[in-house]
């Protein structure tokens, strides 16, 4: 392709760099066969024209799915394109149906989610992101609908991630195939057991696994990993002794690894080297369950067998050495073998099955400074899946040119069969001539190495290197290989040693002995195997395989050899896609037609190099041949569906349409300049054209302001002579408004005063008389004491008798003190002892607060009783003291007597004071004693009403038993009875009629003579109540299966009838009854077709209806039913106060008022078992029901959704060119066909009655299904994710919106479940996206989505109609530091939205849709009604 590129000034190049690869640059000088390019970078570099590859500037910024698809299809863009998808962790793309993993080196557990793979199943390969599950699926689809047999390919150096692609390819088809994967826990503890059971180390510390200087990588969990396989063998059948063994026999080969020689005392003879090797050798012996010694002779000695006698010989350290190392990898391969084996008995492949899809995980092309036979090898297995590769490719190519139908004969591939020739034909191959060296016991790698070079001295691809003795060259397909012979003698033999089969044979352990079968008495002697013969003969068994399968390939690269995550090595990733065949099969594109454009992208690309081709012309494939007839272009091929470039044509184009984009720059300057010209002009113009009309209206202003003036100046008179006018009148108003107001506040004021002072004149008045009445009795009193007192002065001897009855009046006094204190500190203990016995004795707490209260009261009596006794002393004293006594002279007055006495007088007092205070002290404590008792009291009220509702229960139950065997007793008689007694009016006499629990009066012999005996005699008189049960039930059933209407106000007529026959069958109350089981059957019949809408909305209705009344009615353990009798009388006081509650006539009012509505329409009921049970199946069947109707609407939108996706592409190309209008093929067809299944169901539910809350909860999960659909599709579809799909699909959400506006409250929250596809759809349209920061999108945009969703959106999305740019890279930038901040989460890396297909709602919100007034007057079902079984219906 650049030999064909002829770069002009500005042309866009990639130039070839020793650091970089290729960068990228323009031209800038161009000087006959060299060019001068500009690079991005900043350096000049001047390079040949041929040597330059073409950059296309129009390549989206971040990359292609499909390299095809690019335009210029070389290194350097395969390379620019994996880089541009891998810095936004696109880490798979294809190139035709290869699929390229680039290794992340980082978790990306969002892209492998289950919800991932249900995305992946059953979609084309190519239609969503490239994935290794749509290579899976594919594989998968082609076996199942061609019955062809697959195979995928997966290859890659070390460290390029096959083995996490074949696990994720093999995941993916056990997910097809109904397997899951199993999640467990890290046992890091059970880890460290096994590794001390084993005598483990660190792994630098074995010589078998510290050479690749690889021993951890980030992000794996050794434990993890470990118990993964732990758990994969228990999957797969390995029991855990044998998991175990296996584990044994892998330590005791690390451990013999470790085991180094040294010579010994003989001559040729080798021991362990050390104590360590001592070590590891006894520790492999125990974990292989051998001798020490044994095992130790047969790594250090060999016994050779003649036929006269037998010969030990001893080994020497290097002959030791290779002895062990023979015996590690002989035990190694008989465990992978058995290994295996187990693995393909335990998946229980079927033998004779017809088809396979085969998993291959091969080691890519490899080559080091050092290559070894185990290079060679792997080289001669990469060159033969090359030429399968070469071949699949080639193939694929001839199909998509038979598919266009364009000629291809002759098109050629190079075939590298001369190299595979080289290595392995038979007699003269490089394989063969080793074999023969290796049988011969004097030949050496320098006599094998001149034997090829005598062979192969004159072949093209193979070369002898300068100063090498030894080695030699191969010229392979992705460059040439220096071989190193020194050890490919050695490394060719495959042999088992006698001493090494016999020990392990011989071992203890079973699974060890297993891997050593004893050996025939041919075999005993080491006899040479060529491990080359028998590697060659199973790759070709493998080819054989692969040819008889349809390959598919998955191509893993490294990114770099630092193994982190982030950096991208342009020169190690191109190596390796020259080693994994990628440049070979593009060198096979560019030997036909690399360049492929669909016919509408390719018009649309270089319309402009022929506009008058696209003037209303509607056949683009004629279109494209006018176009490249008139640019002169030869050797093209015009398909069904696409154009065909040869290499460098495209390159021809691009720069033909440069020329015409720079002739057309020039047309435009021309006409801008024109145009800016003539702007000027017009501008001069209308500004003088502006001047003058300014001067004129200036003119005119100045006469219009005199005129205004004039009028305003007459308007501004008349406005003030108004206002003048009004405010005298204003005036006067107010002032007649105040006098008035003046006069009658003086009126009232006068008032106001006038009763002042009569009542203050009434309260002097009172308050004089009383001081009066006060001051006269001062003075009365006063008069009193004085003439008491002198009566006492005048009178000695009579004051001694005073003094004596003054003396027993204090003892007196002194008594009733010390009985009051006594008392005080009884009831003081008393309380405190109630406060510490509170907890411990509850029951005893009523006694002590009366005891306490009797107290109290008693306290207070011999209070007053004593200050009655003081008052009737002190009235005696005084009446004593009144008597005239008779005088006798007294010689002196003992004053000091009457100074004690007075001092003792003082003293009672202060105590009765003290007393007092006690007293209120204590009644304080009283009041706390009252509140707590009245609390208690409030607890015993609380308790005694339990205990009455407890009480009414049992004899609810007593009643019940009563009642059933009044039944029993009922039915004996008339089962007795020839014929029933039946009155003149045809029914049977009542009974005594007694009130039930259930608040109706009925009669049960009468309701049951009625249910069982209505019925004619000549029909069921002979026959028994269960056989005439069976009956009503058949009818009942018979009647409600079809679809019987709804009541005037929208209740299903059948759940009503059900529910009366089953209350009044009792069925509720049964212990045990079928009816219910023969409903529930019913139902389900009912409901088998499950692509009927009507019907099953009919049914949901009428499910909910009935799963309403049971709702209502059934009450467990007799909680709401109304009793039936009186609660018995109590004889505690709580009892009497509940009593008193209860009989109290507003509250009996309001329950007659309740049990009346309640009655009128539900009647509560006890519910037994069978009753619980059928309401649990009816709100299982609803919510299926509720299932069925909105997994309809989801599958008739689902269709419409994929082509309202997949529109905007399909309404592209020539149908727009050619101004063809879309009728019914137009794009907007699929969102009306959505709008108009949205109304059928719609008019469906509503004819249906189905209630609110249902209908409002299907609409919202169909609007979140359609949420889910549109905006994964914008992240898993690059081509979804643009701006005319943007516009398209915020049409369509417009029109939902609209449809959300007229359905009110049917579609409810709705349009809120759009909220994710709504906001991308919102930042799709926007322009300038390049000026939004991400602050802007996050929280004023996109609130609603996640940084991982943004990220991708951004970085999907592409202008397909104004080529404008996306988010700026600082965003980019901003999203990706976000992202790994939040790595570590595994759900926050989940950017796919996931459908809910839950159960929304319960049956509470079921029961609030509905009211028990609703069911009020509805009739029965008509065909029941005639029924004499079904009198109780009327």
């Amino acid at each position: 392709m650049a030999g064909n590129f002829n770069p002009t000034v500005g042309s866009c190049v990639w130039v070839e760099d020793p650091d970089e690869a290729w960068i990228d640059g323009e031209v800038v000088e161009v000087n006959g066969q060299e060019i001068k390019v500009l690079c991005t970078s900043g350096k000049h570099v001047v390079t040949k024209a041929s040597s330059v590859y073409p950059k296309d500037t129009e390549a989206p910024a971040s990359g292609v799915d499909d390299m095809t698809r690019l335009a210029y299809l070389h290194e350097p863009g395969v390379l620019q394109n994996l880089h541009s998808r891998y810095d936004i962790n696109e880490i798979y793309t294809y190139t035709g149906s290869i699929l390229i993993a680039v290794n992340p080196f980082r978790r990306l557990p969002h892209l492998y989610s289950s919800h991932m793979m249900a995305q992946y199943k059953g979609a084309a390969l190519g239609e969503l992101s490239p994935h290794p599950f749509a290579v899976a699926d594919a594989a998968y689809r082609q076996m199942i609908n061609d019955g062809v047999s697959q195979s995928i390919l997966v290859s890659g150096e070390s460290g390029a991630g096959k083995t996490e692609s074949t696990k994720l390819l093999m995941r993916y088809l056990a997910y097809m195939g109904g397997r899951a994967a199993s999640e467990g826990r890290s046992v890091e503890q059970k880890v460290l057991e096994d590794v001390q059971r084993y005598k483990l180390g660190e792994p630098k510390t074995y010589h078998y696994l510290n050479q690749s200087k690889c021993l951890a990588v980030e992000s794996i969990n050794d434990a993890e990993e470990y118990q993964a396989t732990r758990r994969a063998m228990e999957v797969v059948g390995i029991s855990t002794e044998e998991q175990d063994a296996i584990f044994s026999v892998v330590a005791a080969i690390l451990h013999l690894g470790n085991i180094e020689f040294a010579k010994g005392a003989e001559i040729d003879s080798s021991i362990p080297k050390d104590e360590k090797s001592l070590f590891h050798l006894k520790t492999a012996a125990e974990l292989l369950s051998c001798d020490e010694k044994l095992l130790e002779d047969s790594l250090c000695k060999r016994i050779m067998v003649t036929r006269d006698e037998t010969i030990t010989k001893t080994l020497d350290p290097e002959a030791a050495t290779l002895s062990r190392d023979a015996l590690a990898k002989v035990m190694y391969s008989r465990l992978f073998d058995w290994l295996v084996d187990k693995i393909n008995t335990s998946i229980g492949q079927d033998p004779h099955s017809k088809y396979l899809i085969g998993v291959l995980d091969i080691y890519g092309f490899e080559s080091f400074k050092t290559n070894s036979f185990e290079q060679f090898c792997i080289n001669l297995t990469n060159e033969k899946l090359q030429q399968h590769f070469n071949q699949h490719v080639f193939k694929m190519e001839q199909e998509e040119y038979k598919k266009e139908e364009i000629n291809w004969s002759y098109i050629e591939f190079v075939d590298n069969q001369d190299i595979l020739d080289l290595i392995e034909k038979k007699p003269g191959g490089i394989i063969a001539l080793l074999d023969e060296a290796c049988m011969f016991p004097r030949s050496t790698h320098e006599t094998f190495a001149q034997k090829l070079y005598q062979t192969f001295k004159n072949h093209k691809r193979f070369a002898k290197p300068k100063l090498a003795r030894s080695d030699f060259t191969i010229c392979h397909y992705a460059g040439d290989v220096t071989y190193q012979t020194d050890l490919f003698l050695d490394k060719n033999k495959d042999y088992v040693i006698a001493e090494h089969q016999a020990l392990l044979n011989s071992s203890s352990c079973s699974f060890v002995a297993s891997l050593f079968p004893p050996m025939s008495d041919d075999s005993n002697k080491s006899k040479f195997s060529s491990i080359g013969t028998r590697f060659k003969q199973q790759l070709v068994s493998l080819l054989e395989i692969l040819n008889t399968t349809e390959p598919h390939y998955i191509r893993c690269i490294k990114p770099n050899n630092l193994l982190k995550p982030g950096i991208f090595e342009n020169e190690n990733i191109l190596q390796q896609l020259r080693c994994g065949g990628v440049m070979e099969a593009i060198r096979i594109s560019c030997a036909g037609y690399p360049t492929r454009k669909h016919f509408d992208e390719f018009l649309d690309r270089f319309g402009i190099l022929a506009p008058e081709v696209l003037v209303k012309n509607s056949d683009d494939p004629d279109a494209c041949k006018k176009l490249l007839a008139k640019v002169g272009l030869e050797g093209y091929q015009i398909g069904k569906t696409k154009v065909f470039l040869r290499a460098g044509q495209m390159a021809d184009l691009d720069t033909r349409r440069t020329e015409v984009l720079g002739r057309s720059a020039s047309i435009i300057q021309r006409k801008v300049r024109s145009y800016l010209a003539k702007k000027s002009f017009i501008l001069l113009r209308n500004a003088a054209k502006q001047i003058q009309s300014v001067c004129r209206g200036y003119l005119a202003r100045s006469v219009y302001e005199g005129m205004r003036r004039e009028a305003a100046a007459l308007r501004i008179q008349r406005d003030l002579r108004m206002f003048l006018a009004r405010k005298a009148y204003t005036e006067l108003f107010s002032a007649a408004v105040s006098v008035q107001a003046g006069m009658r506040g003086m009126v009232a004021r006068k008032d106001l005063r006038f009763r002042r002072q009569t009542k203050a004149a009434i309260i002097i008045q009172t308050w004089c008389r009383g001081y009066l009445a006060r001051l006269h009795y001062r003075k009365l009193k006063k008069a009193t004491i004085t003439t008491q007192c002198a009566w006492r002065s005048k009178i000695a001897r009579g004051e001694l008798r005073k003094l004596k009855m003054a003396a027993r009046e204090a003892g007196a006094l002194q008594a009733a003190k010390n009985k009051l204190e006594k008392q005080v500190e009884e009831l003081t203990w008393r309380l405190q002892l109630e406060k510490r016995m509170r907890t411990d004795l509850e029951e005893a707490k009523k006694q002590e607060s009366a005891k306490a209260q009797s107290s109290l009261e008693e306290l207070e009596l011999r209070c007053k009783e004593t200050e009655a006794l003081l008052i009737k002393e002190r009235e005696a004293a005084m009446k004593v003291s009144e008597i005239a006594p008779v005088i006798k002279e007294v010689p002196v007055v003992d004053n000091e007597l009457m100074e004690k006495i007075t001092s003792e007088n003082e003293k009672l007092k202060e105590m009765v004071s003290s007393l007092e205070m006690k007293i209120d002290e204590t009644e304080k404590k009283l009041q706390e004693t009252t509140k707590i008792s009245q609390d208690r009291l409030k607890q015993a009220l609380e308790a005694e009403s339990k205990l009455v509702k407890l009480t009414t229960a049992m004899q609810r139950l007593e009643e019940k038993i009563l009642d059933m065997e009044a039944e029993k007793k009922v039915m004996r008689q008339q089962t007795i009875a020839s014929t029933p007694v039946r009155t003149a009016l045809g029914h049977p006499p009542t009974a005594p009629i007694k009130n039930l629990e259930n608040g109706h009066h009925t009669n049960l012999e009468s309701e049951f003579n009625e249910t069982e005996f209505a019925t004619p005699i000549d029909g069921n008189a002979g026959k028994s109540a269960a056989e005439r049960q069976i009956m009503d039930v058949d009818a009942l059933i018979d009647c409600v299966k079809d679809n019987i209407g709804f009541s005037d106000n929208g209740k299903p007529v059948a759940a009503f009838t059900i529910y009366k026959c089953l209350l009044h069958w009792k069925c509720f109350e049964s212990e045990k009854t079928n009816v219910f089981d023969r409903l529930i059957q019913m139902i389900g019949s009912a409901i088998e077709n499950e692509d009927d809408n009507s019907h099953l909305a009919y049914w949901l209705t009428s499910t909910s209806a009935l799963l309403f009344l049971l709702e209502k009615s059934l009450k467990t353990g007799g909680s709401g039913a109304t009793q039936s009798k009186k609660p018995p009388a109590s004889t505690s006081l709580f009892g009497r106060m509940a009593m008193s509650f209860r009989s109290s006539p507003a509250s009996g009012n309001l329950a007659a008022a309740a049990e009346a509505a309640a009655n009128a329409v539900i009647r509560p009921v006890e519910a037994k078992y069978p009753a619980l049970l059928f309401k649990q199946q009816l709100a299982a069947y609803v919510e299926k029901m509720f299932g069925m109707v909105r997994d309809n609407l989801k599958k008739e939108l689902s269709t419409l959704l994929s082509l309202c996706i997949q529109a905007p592409r399909t309404s592209k190309g020539g149908m727009l060119r050619s101004g063809r209008s879309f009728g019914k093929d137009s794009p907007a067809v699929h969102w009306q066909s959505i709008i108009d299944r949205l109304n059928s169901l719609l008019v469906t539910l509503k004819e249906n009655h189905v209630p609110l809350v249902l209908i409002q909860k299907i609409y919202s999960q169909t609007f979140s299904f359609i949420n889910v659909q549109l905006f994964n599709s914008l992240l898993l579809r690059k081509e979804c994710c643009t701006f005319s799909n943007g516009e398209f699909v915020k049409s369509g959400l417009a029109e939902l919106e609209l449809w959300c506006c007229q359905a009110k409250e049917y579609a409810g929250p709705s349009w809120e479940e759009l909220k994710q596809i709504r906001q991308a759809v919102g930042f799709l349209v926007i322009h300038q996206k390049y000026r939004i920061s991400y602050d802007e999108i996050a929280h004023d945009l996109c609130p609603g989505l996640s940084v991982q969703q943004l990220y991708r959106i951004c970085t999907l999305y592409w202008d397909d109609s104004y080529n404008t740019r996306s988010v700026s890279q600082e965003v980019i930038s901003s999203m990706r530091a976000l992202m790994t901040e939040e790595s570590n989460d595994a759900d926050s890396d989940s950017f796919l939205l996931d459908d809910d297909s839950s159960i929304p709602f319960s049956i509470e919100d079921i029961s609030s849709s509905m009211q028990e007034k609703d069911f009020v007057g509805i009739k029965p079902a008509e065909e029941l009604l005639e029924n004499p079984a079904f009198v109780f219906l009327h």
